[in-house]
């Protein structure tokens, strides 16, 4: 069964390629969705897939990429996402 989860990262995950680690994430697993920085130093990114796929995305989001320094992961489910893909916003 597939659903939408939008996630809030927390920690130094900017200016590190999280977004661009999270896109290929996503693809790698059959995610469609975006991911985007935000102002307030956070990345803001809303996946849709099957549930379990999710966790294994979550996990990824957890551990970031080699520089990054994730202190925090705030997750909520979100509305579907209509478009294909998985985009850097």
């Amino acid at each position: 069964m597939a659903e939408c989860r939008r996630y809030l990262v927390r920690g130094r995950v900017q200016g590190v390629g999280f977004r661009y680690f999270v896109q290929k994430e996503a693809i790698r697993l059959g995610l469609r969705g975006w991911v985007r920085n935000l102002d307030d130093g956070r990345v803001e990114a809303v996946a849709e897939g099957p549930t379990s796929i999710l966790d294994e995305f979550e996990g990824a989001l957890h551990r970031g990429p080699r520089w990054a320094e994730v202190r925090g992961v705030d997750r909520e489910e979100a509305a579907s996402q209509p478009a294909p893909g998985f985009a850097i916003l």
